[in-house]
């Protein structure tokens, strides 16, 4: 049975994807992206696949597979393609399943309809990244507004970055969000490295809990 979990952030390059890696590999998950913008480079779903420790059996197609590195409903205009939000709809799969958003909730898919719009009709628990850096939190709590307007179940906090005990204590006070942890910035990125520091800095249970 499908457990799905969806990994956002508060802004774009937060690191969500190294979250994903991380929390789809302790898992042992199925990791998806529906909407992949920018082609040149690593894609988030191969950034997975090598940080991950997963099979690529483990990682799905993504849905969409945009040329231009931009916000997906720009970039599926520049390539030509009609990006359909009702037809994003959550696999089924054999135990967990990782959903990446693209950048932050309010990302345009298209003209109308926003990433928050899907994660709505989706109904499932959401993994907010949040930076420890400045500025991170109004940025996070205003995230956090922005789910529970939707009544968006958010599973908690997942911060990533230096420590910053008082940012991360009045995001949690004033958000009344659980903590989830801190993945801090790792001086080798590797698989081995990268899954380590998730077992010492996260409960893998939490993530199967019920939504704060």
């Amino acid at each position: 049975m499908t457990t799905p979990i969806i990994v956002t952030g508060t802004d774009t390059g937060v690191g969500k994807t190294v979250f994903s890696a991380a929390l789809a590999g302790a898992l042992e998950a199925t990791y998806w992206k529906p909407v992949q913008a920018g082609l040149d480079e690593e894609t988030d779903r191969l950034a997975v696949l090598r940080l991950s420790g997963l099979p690529e059996t483990r990682l799905l197609a993504e849905a969409y597979r945009l040329t231009t590195p931009a916000s997906p409903h720009l970039a599926a205009e520049i390539d030509g393609v009609a990006i359909d939000p009702e037809a994003l709809v959550l696999p089924d799969t054999d135990g967990p399943l990782v959903v990446e958003g693209a950048g932050g909730l309010l990302v345009p898919l298209t003209r109308h309809v926003t990433y928050i719009d899907v994660f709505a009709t989706w109904r499932a628990p959401v993994v907010l990244c949040a930076r420890t850096t400045l500025g991170t939190i109004n940025h996070t709590l205003l995230s956090i507004e922005a789910l529970r307007a939707r009544a968006i179940p958010l599973l908690g906090i997942a911060f990533i970055g230096d420590e910053n005990a008082e940012s991360e204590r009045i995001i949690v006070e004033l958000g009344r969000a659980r903590r989830l942890g801190r993945l801090p910035h790792l001086a080798q990125l590797t698989s081995e490295a990268l899954l380590a520091a998730f077992a010492r800095n996260f409960n893998t249970a939490d993530f199967l809990k019920e939504t704060a």
